[in-house]
């Protein structure tokens, strides 16, 4: 039996999926899920095949839901938005259904998510999604990470700087640390470069938290950040941080 999640804040698009499965007996519904949330902690209980994801939701988004899952099921979109198709393909989405989207349109998803399973494994479709930058506005705003059960959203302004750490990305706030499994490189695209600063290959830091540079010798520098944390700067980095300062 193959088990599947459908993850829509419609109670009517969770309706319409689980009425068009009725066609394909072998795949089961082992949950509907109103948000992001909730998809993550089904996903985390029953260990489904497939989804059937909503992009726009509540609380989180589901490209969002998606970074919190280390591995990922197939996923086939469900949306009312078309802009963000060619980031759901470029993330190696089963398929991107339209809505409203017809019954003939839901099965051809399904052949193509049946074919394709015995193909990708989960794992490099979880690290595809992850990669994928800016698919929404608010993702530019927050960081989204979970800590033991809980699921935090973290406000960039919160956040004092990012260091790499190897397959993650360290995210320091007041609060304290927290893993995302990033690259350093995704968040230099996605950030806003008027206030992050990639300043080393480890380091990015936000303007709102340095207080100073300080050289070093051999024509080296350190960035100094309000909580007294001394970041060190490459020379490109420390030649970036001069352009954005107008210094």
């Amino acid at each position: 039996m193959i088990k599947c999640l459908v993850i829509d804040d419609e109670p009517l698009a969770r309706s319409i999926v689980t009425e068009y499965l009725q066609r394909h007996p072998e795949i089961k519904v082992a949950q509907e899920c109103g948000d992001g949330f909730e998809g993550v902690k089904a996903i985390m209980q029953h260990q489904p095949d497939l989804i059937f994801l909503d992009i726009q939701m509540p609380k989180i988004n589901g490209f969002e839901m998606l970074e919190l899952v280390e591995q990922a099921p197939g996923v086939i979109f469900t949306t009312a938005f078309d802009e963000y198709a060619l980031k759901a393909f470029e993330a190696n989405a089963v398929d991107y259904l339209l809505k409203p989207f017809s019954q003939e349109r839901f099965d051809a998803a399904i052949k193509k998510w049946l074919e394709k399973r015995n193909i990708s494994s989960a794992e490099n479709k979880a690290a595809d999604l992850n990669e994928v930058p800016a698919k929404q506005p608010e993702e530019q705003l927050r960081i989204v990470v979970k800590a033991a059960n809980d699921i935090r959203i973290i406000p960039v302004r919160d956040v004092l700087y990012l260091e790499a750490y190897d397959d993650y990305v360290k995210v320091h706030t007041a609060e304290g640390l927290f893993l995302k499994k990033k690259t350093m490189s995704y968040y230099e695209r996605v950030l806003d470069s008027k206030q992050f600063v990639r300043v080393h290959r480890s380091y990015i830091i936000p303007l709102s938290q340095l207080t100073r540079i300080e050289p070093l010798e051999k024509d080296t520098h350190v960035a100094l950040l309000k909580n007294g944390v001394r970041v060190p700067l490459s020379r490109s980095g420390y030649t970036k941080l001069r352009a954005v300062l107008g210094i």
